[in-house]
């Protein structure tokens, strides 16, 4: 028998077929080596959240490690039933920002475009789970219409961000209609792209797919890897096909307890995004207020403690800026702590890298 690895790597495999080898229901979990126990939770946790793992991800898990991060980030667990008062189903107010259907509208240079609702893989810390689950909606061209007129409709918005869902798990076609219709806007400059695609299915990242997004328009893709193991050769050679493309890389993480909330494990994952992937460590997230995730939050004070420390280990170009989205639409605020101390005039008391305060007097012309 052919091995199921080995078959979807073969020269023939699709992406498509890493999809279908995975676990794409709730009731495909029962294949997996999960304890009586466990499987009753995560079962029940999937009924609240979508499951969907590509097989080469599901892959990457150490079964005989309880608290392999891959596991964790991907498979249901009994956490996930536990709501805390507080935490809510949109943390960072998408829908009070929407104007129109699958569009939000929080800053006034840029919108964030919801193609499909639909991912490839579902995180269990996903702060956008409950729209997920609930809108379930794929992509079809006239869904985008109400966006893409409200968009040529405001000459300020310079950045269109397609998020969701995942937009690279559109097929060629859509993605090529969708940066077709958007650069036909001639206010519309550069296009992002938020995508764990590479991630978690890199065999998606082909020629075709770069090329339905080449065009007028500058673009960004904005990765999602969480730890060192999930950069994998696949992974490397999906991240090089981009960056040959001209596409500036980037990668948003998010601070996860349990999964990456250790100096070692942050250092090694922004160390080979930038000097392995070419990827820019951009931003590292706070655990959002998503629901039934506060087994996975840090305290700010702790995330503060650790981005102290990789800035005396990592060069500047390896940091990302650690960051939380506040609830109500308050927009992402840095949290990194501030090495002033104090001031005195022109003469401010600042801490360096090696702890200690030094004194650096303002020089200017009136």
């Amino acid at each position: 028998m052919t091995d199921l690895k080995d078959a979807i790597h073969a020269p023939d495999a699709t992406w498509q077929d890493d999809v279908r080898r995975g676990v794409r229901h709730v009731r495909d979990l029962d294949r997996l080596p999960l304890s009586p126990a466990e499987r009753q939770a995560a079962q029940e946790a999937a009924s609240r959240h979508k499951v969907r793992v590509p097989k080469t991800y599901l892959d990457l898990i150490d079964w005989d490690d309880p608290a392999d991060p891959i596991r964790a980030q991907v498979i249901p667990s009994p956490g996930e039933l536990e709501e805390a008062d507080g935490e809510l189903g949109d943390p960072i107010a998408d829908h009070d920002f929407s104007p129109v259907p699958r569009l939000t509208h929080r800053h006034a240079d840029r919108v964030l475009l919801f193609p499909t609702y639909q991912c490839a893989v579902y995180c269990r810390f996903c702060f956008r789970k409950e729209s997920l689950t609930s809108i379930g909606r794929g992509y079809t061209r006239e869904a985008q219409e109400p966006a893409l007129a409200y968009i040529a409709d405001h000459p300020e918005i310079r950045e269109v961000i397609l998020t969701g869902g995942d937009p690279l798990s559109l097929p060629d076609s859509a993605l090529a209609e969708i940066r077709a219709s958007i650069e036909a806007i001639a206010h519309v400059r550069l296009l992002r792209i938020h995508t764990r695609v590479p991630v978690a299915l890199p065999s998606r990242i082909t020629s075709g797919l770069v090329a339905a997004l080449q065009g007028r328009l500058m673009v960004t893709v904005v990765t999602h890897f969480n730890h060192a193991r999930e950069i994998t050769a696949a992974a490397e050679t999906a991240c090089r096909t981009m960056r040959q493309a001209g596409f500036v890389l980037l990668n948003q993480s998010v601070l996860l307890k349990g999964i990456n909330d250790s100096v070692e494990a942050l250092e090694e994952l922004c160390r080979e995004l930038m000097y392995r992937l070419g990827v820019k460590p951009y931003y590292l997230h706070h655990g959002d207020l998503a629901r039934g995730m506060a087994h996975r939050r840090t305290t700010i004070a702790e995330g503060q403690a650790l981005v102290e420390a990789l800035r005396a280990r990592l060069s500047g170009i390896c940091n990302p800026v650690y960051v939380l989205d506040l609830p109500e639409g308050g927009g992402k605020v840095p949290l990194g702590p501030c090495p002033i101390e104090g001031r005195d005039g022109e003469t401010w008391r600042i801490r360096g890298l090696d702890g200690e305060v030094r004194t650096y007097r303002e020089i200017v012309k009136a």
